[in-house]
C-alpha cells in the first residue's frame, strides 16, 4: 500500500464512489450503509483539513485551490448532516442523495486535477509519504464522527484553509459563518 498521500486520498475516493453506486442501485442497505458513508466522509475531511490542506497552501502554493475545496468540503458537511437525518426509503433521501453525489463528485474531480497534482509536483517523495502518514492517523483518530461533531477548533482550521477571517467567534457563530461560504 502507497504512502503518498495522493495515493491515500485517491483511495477513499474511490472508495466513496463505490459507496454511492451502491446506495444508488440498492435501497434495502441505505439504513446500514449510510452512516458508513457520511463517517467515512467526515473523518477523510478532517484529515485533508488538519493534515493536507495546509501543506497544498503552505508548502505547494495551492492557496486558492485549497480554499475552494474547503470552502466544498463545508458544503458537503452540511448536506452529510442532512442526509442522515433522512429516511432511507423516502424521497427526501433520494433527493439529498444526489445532492451529495454530485457534490462530492464534482469536489472529487476538482482536487484531483488542481490540489493533487499541485502536490505531486511540489513536494517530494518522502513529504508526500509523511503527510500519508499523518493523514492516515487523523483519518482514523475521526472514523465514527458525524460532521455535526466537528469541535470549535476544527471550525477554526476550516475557516484558515478557506481564508476566512473568523476572529475569536464562539462555536455557534463560526458555523454561521462558515455556512455562509458553503452557500456561495
Amino acid at each position: 500500500m502507497s504512502e503518498d498521500v495522493t495515493d491515500l486520498i485517491m483511495q477513499d475516493h474511490r472508495e466513496v464512489e463505490s459507496l454511492f453506486e451502491k446506495l444508488q442501485r440498492e435501497p434495502e442497505v441505505r439504513a446500514g450503509l449510510t452512516p458508513v458513508l457520511v463517517t467515512l466522509l467526515a473523518a477523510h475531511s478532517r484529515a485533508e483539513e488538519a493534515e493536507v490542506y495546509p501543506a497544498a497552501r503552505d508548502e505547494a502554493g495551492e492557496k486558492d485551490d485549497v480554499a475552494h475545496s474547503q470552502e466544498e468540503h463545508l458544503l458537503a458537511d452540511r448536506l452529510l448532516a442532512e442526509l442522515s437525518e433522512c429516511d432511507p426509503f423516502s424521497a427526501a433521501y433520494e433527493s439529498k442523495l444526489k445532492e451529495v453525489v454530485d457534490a462530492v463528485t464534482h469536489h472529487v474531480e476538482e482536487e484531483e486535477t488542481t490540489v493533487l497534482p499541485g502536490l505531486r509536483d511540489r513536494l517530494d517523495d518522502t513529504r508526500r509519504a509523511e503527510l500519508g502518514k499523518a493523514f492516515l492517523k487523523s483519518r482514523q483518530e475521526h472514523l465514527g464522527d458525524m460532521p455535526q461533531d466537528i469541535t470549535r477548533e476544527e471550525m477554526r482550521r476550516q475557516a484558515a484553509n478557506a481564508d476566512i477571517p473568523v476572529g475569536n467567534k464562539d462555536k455557534q457563530a463560526l458555523r454561521d459563518e462558515l455556512d455562509q461560504h458553503a452557500d456561495s
